[in-house]
């Protein structure tokens, strides 16, 4: 089925839905929909077996390269790395961040430059899923099929639609914690497909409080339907070679926790948490030190990819796999030495990365400093003392006899959490772990009660029972539980795009410390970012809408 989904979905996508919501040269007018509103977009719809070809092409997009965009615009991974991992506090790519510092860094030339394609990509992404889904949300009623079908199709349109309103208020609004309970601006709200939408495709910004009722209301009804259905993704993509890149009733819970979560509506969080979380048991410790490229028992929703459908030189395994092509070339990503160094080495997360025990004499006698170059692009990159040699070595050493497909790592805190399974850049990606649903739960379990006990449970489970650290304990109370909390999510969900999300809904500033300061970032990257003297800087933190948006939206009034 994947071989004909694959295939058929290409002449979908220029039949009927290519040029939907996208910024192509379809259209004068990126709203200007004709293709959809002809007989070819009725026969995309006429069964719901043709509808499945229409879901299995939005998954599709979700791990393509966009060309109009250029090479890292790839979807989710370009999410995780650009917008994720390249601004946050624990993300460190030394070789990248002399010419990549601006969006490292987040500088408003960046971030409030409405023409430019990194403020317009999230945008243009987002709006196509949702033009898409919008499409299957309108037209499915009237598919051939049986309504369970339809009801499940619907149920998973409505999913993926309530997934990209929220990724795009979490990209170009305010925190909720600085919204005045929701009274800022929040996204245009697309629900009609644009083919049926009339003059409606002029809208105005709803607030940011509207966004998340939309967000909510498309769950609430996704999962009515998941319900009413009585299917699973199982019962409808039962020939995919994998079924993890379509959504279903946990992906919608999961949603909801992480929307919810980042509204700081911590008992609807704390539900949605559990019940996402509730089939999916956490991988075992061999399973972690897989690559994170092949789904595992706690995957809840991912992007699905092969070497059959692989992108070349645009994945994100690229840059981010030990094994992958950049590593090949020697040029490592790195984790945040602050943060990883704070672990105990019994937590075996902190064995996927080159900390000091991998490279440094167990005698003592040479530090950090001694044996890496601290300039430019080279920074953490083993140096050619012959210090910085011994480390290179024993550093090697450790990588083969802890990742056998991965090459020879040159720089110290490279990660070996990410693997390819073919190259130059082939694998899957979690979008939703069971493991960031505990932590929601205990961040949750915080903001709820006084009484720490669940949310140190929480924790417990996570980092304890699951073998992850079998010496971990929690007694941490009160803002130092919450500490513990934001630290073991740190670490748990490096390189997944979530570091620069997580310090806009804290509201803590990003941090990376200078090698002078005891850390191991470069003087491009090194410093403090999203405070200013203890002042808010919000163009750190939210970016401006695109001109792609306002230019052609009369209703959209630009401040």
């Amino acid at each position: 089925m994947k071989q004909i989904m694959k295939y058929t979905f290409k002449n979908v996508m220029i039949l009927g839905l290519g040029c939907l919501l996208g910024f192509t040269s379809c259209s004068d007018s990126w709203l200007n929909t004709d293709s959809t509103q002809t007989a070819g977009g009725d026969v995309i719809f006429s069964t719901t077996d043709n509808a499945k070809l229409v879901i299995n092409g939005i998954c599709r997009t979700m791990v393509q390269q966009h060309a109009y965009y250029g090479q890292n615009f790839n979807g989710e991974g370009t999410m995780k790395l650009l917008y994720g991992e390249y601004p946050g506090q624990d993300f460190n790519f030394p070789y990248m961040a002399p010419g990549w510092s601006p969006l490292m860094n987040n500088q408003s030339t960046i971030t409030q430059s409405s023409s430019s394609i990194y403020d317009s990509y999230p945008w243009y992404y987002y709006y196509l899923i949702i033009g898409n889904a919008n499409a299957v949300i309108n037209r499915i009623d009237k598919a051939e099929g049986s309504q369970e079908e339809k009801d499940f199709l619907k149920a998973e349109a409505l999913t993926f639609r309530a997934y990209s309103f929220f990724r795009l208020a979490e990209l170009y609004c305010e925190p909720w914690a600085r919204s005045n309970d929701g009274a800022t601006d929040g996204v245009v709200l697309r629900i009609k497909e644009v083919a049926e939408a009339g003059e409606e495709t002029d809208l105005k910004l709803s607030t940011l409080a509207e966004t998340y009722k939309q967000v909510y209301d498309d769950l609430d009804e996704a999962l009515r339907l998941y319900e009413v259905s009585g299917l699973t993704r199982d019962d409808i993509y039962w020939d995919a070679t994998s079924n993890i890149s379509f959504p279903d009733a946990p992906v919608a819970h999961a949603i909801y926790a992480r929307a919810a979560l980042t509204r700081q509506d911590y008992a609807v969080a704390k539900e949605h948490a559990a019940l996402a979380r509730a089939n999916f048991p956490l991988m075992d410790t061999n399973t972690y030190y897989s690559g994170f490229c092949t789904p595992s028992s706690e995957w809840i929703w991912g992007v699905y990819n092969d070497a059959s459908e692989t992108i070349w030189y645009y994945g994100w395994q690229l840059f981010m796999a030990c094994n992958g092509y950049y590593a090949q070339q020697n040029i490592n990503v790195c984790i945040n030495r602050d943060l990883v160094e704070s672990f105990a080495d019994s937590d075996i997360r902190k064995g996927l990365f080159l900390t000091e025990s991998t490279f440094l004499p167990e005698d003592g006698s040479k530090t950090f400093l001694d044996v890496v170059s601290t300039e430019s692009r080279n920074a953490n990159k083993f140096n050619s003392t012959a210090e910085g040699k011994a480390a290179s070595a024993k550093a090697n050493k450790y990588v083969k006899e802890t990742v056998a497909s991965a090459t020879s790592q040159a720089y110290a805190y490279a990660s070996l959490k990410f693997q390819a399974t073919a190259q130059p850049a082939v694998g899957c990606q979690p979008i939703f772990r069971a493991s960031e649903m505990l932590l929601i739960e205990a961040e949750a379990n915080y903001y709820l009660s006084s009484d720490p006990t669940a949310a140190q449970n929480s924790l417990v489970e996570l980092n304890k029972n699951s073998g992850r650290d079998p010496q971990y304990t929690c007694t941490a109370t009160g803002e130092d539980l919450l500490k513990e909390i934001k630290k073991y999510r740190r670490l748990e969900l490096w390189g997944e795009g979530f570091s620069w999300y997580d310090c806009k809904r804290w509201g803590d500033p990003v941090v990376r410390n200078s090698f002078k300061e005891g850390g191991n970032y470069s003087s491009y990257i090194s410093g403090t970012f999203g405070f200013k003297d203890s002042n808010y800087v919000s163009e750190f933190w939210k970016w401006i809408l695109p001109n792609r948006e306002s230019d052609y939206n009369s209703a959209i009034e630009m401040k």
